[in-house]
């Protein structure tokens, strides 16, 4: 039945691709090109090169903390949801997170249906309008490799494939409508979140944690990491293609693209200190896992805030973010909830703080985009906002992931069975290993 399956999607899309122009628009393509900036379209085509580094950049991250046997498996989630995810990016994706608004919860799937009308005439500011929709596409790709971590050394490839579709259909796309489209809820409410607080990180956090609860626990929670030399070199890639990440938000190659630049450095060094100098005062040794962990969170953290706040604040907001994440790391019923790598603690966790503190130091002096200033400015409009944001982006994500799970798990089981649990994931899955 698989084999059927999956045949007739190959073929469908073949299809699809074969004739879509002629069935959708016999032009998609305005006679007239628009005018672009091309310092500003030579940046976004790097920060889109580096934001999707990220992903395989996130493999090696994850992939050396695993077990052994389950290395290739964990790594190749990362790899897999580069392909997967753009395809159905460019097929509907797109479509639904920046289509003409409904209700400003999800945009019209026809709209830009297999990127019609997305071309490389047509604007999107200073840019192409199609290099517009392949840098989003790369903040959908790592989405729902962020929350692989979770369920680490137990799922099913397949399953965890039909998971990823339905999540950026059914998640990501609504958040990321409400966040950024023009006519989104969250967007005419005031909400900030310049480079995915709530639509990356707290979505893939809130989702890590109900994959966690509903998988439930490994065989055996505690492993050795394969290689702390991958976490290394991870966090290395993720920092690196973090500034297209954050600096490539501002859509142009500008000053705001500096200071998004400015405070993504200072704020994950900021945090990697934090992280090891706070394990340090407990009394463990300085570790290259507290480094990497800690780095990433700061980087976590500053993304909704990149383009709002000054250097000062965003070495505060990597500091505070850093411990935060720590003590929830260390405090995390990890009998009961087996989120094996920590996403919810650093991920889902960081991308809150990061929410609140942009609430709290978003000022119009450094983006004058800012209208209702943060909490430390005296104004508690925009804290309010992102707080209100907050418990909705929560409460949403984390109920529908999780009802996606179980839906998926009706199709096709989760979790490998226990044999094949303790074989490893490299083998039992696709009989390759290190």
């Amino acid at each position: 039945m698989r084999k059927i399956i999956l045949s007739v999607i190959l073929i469908l899309l073949l299809v699809i691709s074969l004739f879509s122009n002629s069935i959708l628009s016999e032009n998609p393509l305005p006679a007239v090109a628009a005018t672009f900036d091309t310092g500003d379209t030579a940046w976004m085509i790097v920060a889109t090169a580096l934001v999707l580094l990220m992903t395989p950049g996130l493999g090696f991250f994850y992939g050396g903390m695993v077990g052994k046997k389950n290395v290739i498996s964990t790594m190749l989630q990362s790899f897999m949801a580069m392909i997967i995810v753009t395809i159905l990016w460019v097929i509907i994706g797109f479509s639904l997170s920046f289509g003409t608004s409904y209700g400003g919860v999800i945009g019209d799937p026809t709209e830009f249906f297999m990127f019609q009308n997305v071309g490389v005439t047509t604007a999107w500011g200073t840019i192409p309008f199609m290099l517009f929709a392949l840098f989003q596409a790369k903040f959908a790709i790592i989405t729902p490799a962020l929350i692989t971590g979770a369920f680490a050394e137990r799922i099913r490839f397949w399953a965890y494939m039909l998971f990823m579709v339905l999540f950026i259909i059914f998640v990501y796309s609504p958040l990321c409508h409400m966040t950024w489209h023009s006519d989104g809820y969250f967007f005419k409410m005031g909400v900030l979140d310049f480079a995915g607080g709530t639509v990356v990180h707290m979505s893939a956090g809130w989702a890590a944690l109900a994959g966690a609860m509903f998988l439930g626990k490994r065989k055996i929670q505690k492993v050795n990491p394969a290689r702390i030399t991958y976490v290394l070199l991870g966090t290395g890639l993720l920092w690196f293609g973090w500034f297209g990440f954050n600096a490539g938000s501002s859509l142009g190659a500008n000053a705001l693209a500096v200071q998004a630049l400015g405070t993504t450095t200072v704020a994950a060094a900021a945090a990697g200190m934090g992280w090891v100098f706070y394990d340090k005062i407990l009394g463990h040794k300085v570790s290259a896992m507290g480094a990497c962990i800690g780095a990433v969170v700061g980087l976590v953290a500053i993304t909704p805030a990149a383009g709002f706040v000054s250097i000062p604040h965003a070495i505060f907001i990597g500091l505070f973010s850093s411990l935060v994440s720590n003590i929830v790391v260390s405090k995390f019923p990890k009998g009961k909830i087996d989120d094996a790598l920590d996403v919810f603690a650093c991920h889902g966790v960081g991308g809150m703080t990061g929410m609140l503190l942009t609430g709290v130091f978003a000022s119009s002096a450094i983006n004058p985009a800012v209208t209702d200033q943060g909490l430390i400015f005296g104004e508690t409009t925009l804290f309010l906002h992102q707080l209100t944001a907050l418990i909705i982006v929560s409460v949403f994500a984390f109920t529908v992931s999780y009802a996606l799970f179980f839906i998926v798990n009706k199709i096709t089981p989760l979790r490998v069975t226990e044999d094949k649990e303790e074989l490893g994931l490299d083998i039992s899955q696709h009989g390759e290993y290190l």
